[in-house]
This record gives C-alpha cells, structure tokens and sequence, in this order.
C-alpha cells in the first residue's frame, strides 16, 4: 500500500478539525514572528503573513489581546513539555542542559523578553505556570542531587539564564541560533563553577510585575 502524506500533529483529526487545526498552527505562527519583530504591530499585519482573511482571523480570536494571550500560552506549554521530556534523564544534571538546549533552541523566552506587559493575562494561564514553576524545581533539586550545579542557584536562576539567550537577535537566524548557543554553553560552564556568586538568588514572583499591563 503506498505512504500517504500525514501532518503528524493532525493525526487522528476528521476532515474539517484538522484543517481548522492547520490553519490555526499558521496564524499562530506568523504571529509568533510578527510581534516577536514588532510587538505594536497590527492584528491585520498577522493576517497578511498568514496569508488568511482579517475575518477568518477574527473567527478565532476576537482580538489582538486574545491571540498575544493564546501565543504566550503555547509558548509555556513547549516549554514544560520540553520540562517534562528533561525528567525521564536519568541523570539530573544531563537532563537540565538537555532541558536548557532545547528551549534555547525552540526561543520559547523571546516570548517572555518581548511580549510581557503588552496584554493583559487571565486565569487560564494558571495552571501552566504552576506546573512550570514545579517543573523547573524539581530539574534544579535533581541537578543538586547529581553534585554538578553550583548551590547558590534556584530554579529562578534558570529563567535568567534563558532570557539572557533569548535577548540575543541578529537578522541572520542562523547566526542568532550560533551565538545563543554559545553563550548558553558559557553559561551552563557557569553553573556548575566554583565561587561565589554576587548577590541574593532572585526571588520568588520578584518579575511579575512585567506581566502587568500598564493602565
């Protein structure tokens, strides 16, 4: 029987769902790039990348707030799948670098360096950044275990560590992926250095305050 050509994240889906689902992956997408670019820009500016209708945008979400809050959700769920991925390692300290890498490498944090305080986030979002929190932990505390992590770091310490990566953009992606990488591994030799780091740990919510919206 010949192959057949299959999405594999569309798998499973009847006809019309999984073409909604496609199209929704493409919207999700060139909005990820348009407002990574300019967070000012547009809900139409999406539309034209995404090569769809301002209406058939507006069919799935109403506003530019409720697509930027629908973007930033996804982002948060790649990131604790790729958590979740990182605690099947047996190894604690593989598993956080393993775990650093590919987020790096998904810039699931530019999200966060670019598009934080530019709308207003609900309660729907909660659960997940829960589960973040627990998730980045609980990497932490096995890294400790495994002897190889500096003790003075926190799992807070990890999200600097991958917005510090996410703030570096060229207009070349290529280039941008190589240089992130190699500060990555500048600071994952960090982490498991000797000596004193300066200053307390950061603290628990200590920038959430960048999430609220200015009035």
């Amino acid at each position: 029987m010949p192959k057949t050509s299959e999405t594999p994240v569309r798998k499973g889906l009847p006809g019309r769902k999984a073409q909604a689902a496609q199209n929704d992956g493409i919207i999700l997408e060139a909005a990820r790039a348009v407002f990574l670019a300019d967070a000012s820009a547009p809900i139409a500016a999406v539309a034209e990348r995404a090569g769809v209708g301002i209406s058939a945008l507006y069919r799935r979400y109403p506003s530019k707030e409720a697509l930027l809050r629908t973007l930033c959700h996804e982002g948060l769920r790649r990131y604790n799948a790729e958590a979740d991925a990182a605690l099947e390692d047996s190894d604690g300290w593989d598993g956080l670098v393993g775990f650093l890498q590919r987020v790096v490498d998904t810039d699931v944090h530019s999200l966060t360096v670019h598009l934080a305080g530019t709308f207003t986030t609900d309660e729907s979002i909660l659960p997940e950044v829960t589960h973040a929190g627990e998730v980045t932990a609980e990497l932490v505390r096995r890294a400790h275990t495994r002897g190889r992590l500096r003790p003075d770091i926190n799992a807070h310490d990890i999200g600097l560590v991958l917005e510090s990566c996410a703030a570096i953009t060229l207009p070349d992606p290529e280039r941008t992926t190589q240089l992130r990488r190699r500060i990555l591994a500048l600071l994952i030799a960090g982490l498991s250095a000797d000596g004193e780091l300066p200053g307390p740990p950061p603290e628990p919510n200590e920038f959430a305050w960048r999430w609220t919206r200015p009035a």
